[in-house]
């Protein structure tokens, strides 16, 4: 199967940055869409940002301009930065990945979250 390891939340002061990182590891084959979603209590999961394993992009309209996805193919790693980061960002970000595993399953999967708390 798929796993998937998150890493880079915390704590931070509004208008400070963070970079999350997610890897992939497992029985994969390929790896095509891969993004971020966020949970802030009380609230419905929501996308952040998605990237393609031809690197085009797509960015909630709340983040443009501030956070950036990027991945590494060869570490099968998706990556966000996140830069001028307000209170409203604080909440649960996951990672998602869409995978070919090496039997030639189709796969959703989500990593563990990881929390980032903006607070002065």
């Amino acid at each position: 199967q798929v796993q998937l390891v998150e890493s880079g939340g915390g704590l931070v002061q509004p208008g400070g940055s963070l970079r999350l990182s997610c890897a992939a590891s497992g029985s994969i084959f390929s790896i095509n869409g891969m993004g971020w979603y966020r949970q802030a209590p009380g609230k419905q999961r929501e996308l952040v940002a998605t990237i393609s394993s031809a690197g085009t992009t797509n960015y909630a309209d709340s983040v443009k301009g501030r956070f950036t996805i990027s991945r590494d193919n060869t570490k099968n790693t998706v990556y966000l930065q996140m830069n001028g980061l307000r209170p409203e960002d604080t909440a649960v970000y996951y990672c998602n990945v869409l995978a070919v595993t090496m039997a030639g399953r189709y796969l959703e999967v989500w990593g563990q979250g990881t929390l980032v708390t903006v607070s002065s």
